[in-house]
């Protein structure tokens, strides 16, 4: 094996570690499963040892595959500080921009700065991985991982992007249909849009004192995405507690109305959106995605409620 080979097939081996398959490896760098077993054979014929254990269902780590496992993350992050720190040197917005991000925030905001970015520094390659779970920047090797709500205890680098405010709201034809509620009371009696996995992470007991799920009114629609729980919302499905980046422009063009919005001007209804990342001293290309984020967003930000500006 050619010595300048060794690294990008080192990158290969971890992406299959990490996703499990060659499959999900393979969708991750843009190439087909065979091509991506192809390397893995080559590189345990180069080292002269399997590296995984194989069967129709699972791919496992051998005891080699653990152990070079734990040295090729150490040497791609050492080759990635290298080059982040010549890069940062001569002030270039150049190699790969890896951002993990919740969907329905990546879809709005983030795609569209990247977009930018692209056509800004053509030597830049993007990479955005849409998904609700905790991403790891060290473990899996991401510049920035955008978060939304209270941060644990760690030594990732924390930036505030803005401020995410949490909204009762529901279409005007809902509210004509079933009527507007006049207390928090009411919306017991009200359909109410929720979340279908996971233990009240839209913070209704906030609002109810009880989960929505645990309403004795009307039946709840559920669903597993901001996006369709929006919709849900502008179909006149029920009354919906969003956040204020995702409703926030249906408000403002008047498909949407908010409920009670002395409610959302509470703390406990807001909370942060932050970048977080490893290096205290970020490449380049991460602080271009940081400035055009923010002024993306604006501040206050552009999906802001007029009632709820003041918090932000």
């Amino acid at each position: 094996m050619q010595s300048e080979k060794f690294a990008e097939f080192l990158g290969v081996f971890v992406d299959v570690a990490r996703e499990g398959s060659f499959s999900g490896a393979g969708r991750r760098r843009g190439r087909t499963p065979s091509s991506i077993g192809r390397q893995i054979d080559m590189l345990e014929e180069h080292l002269e040892s399997p590296l995984f254990l194989r069967s129709t269902r699972l791919l496992t780590l051998t005891d080699a595959g653990e152990a070079l496992l734990i040295r090729a993350r150490q040497i791609l992050d050492a080759l990635a500080d290298a080059q982040q720190e010549l890069a940062s040197m001569k002030g270039e917005v150049t190699g790969v921009l890896r951002v993990a991000c919740f969907p329905t925030f990546g879809k709005r905001y983030v795609l569209p700065v990247m977009g930018q970015l692209a056509c800004q520094y053509p030597d830049l390659r993007l990479e955005l991985d849409l998904t609700e779970r905790l991403a790891d920047p060290v473990a899996e090797r991401l510049d920035l991982v955008i978060r939304i709500g209270d941060l644990a205890d760690s030594t990732l680098i924390a930036s505030r992007l803005a401020t995410q405010t949490r909204i009762l709201c529901a279409s005007p034809a809902y509210l004509a249909r079933a009527g507007t509620p006049a207390s928090f009371d009411d919306l017991s009696c009200h359909r109410l849009i929720d979340k279908l996995h996971g233990a009240d992470l839209l913070g209704w007991t906030d609002v109810l004192g009880q989960p929505a799920r645990a309403c004795g009114g009307q039946p709840v629609f559920a669903c597993d995405d901001f996006e369709a729980m929006r919709l849900a919302a502008q179909e006149g499905m029920g009354i919906a507690y969003l956040p204020d980046w995702v409703v926030g422009p249906d408000i403002h063009a008047g498909h949407l109305r908010q409920l009670f919005p002395e409610w959302s001007q509470q703390p406990r209804a807001s909370t942060g959106i932050h970048a977080l990342r490893a290096l205290r001293q970020p490449p380049p290309r991460v602080t271009a995605l940081l400035d055009a984020l923010r002024a993306a967003i604006g501040q206050p930000a552009v999906w802001a409620c007029h009632t709820s500006r003041a918090a932000i």
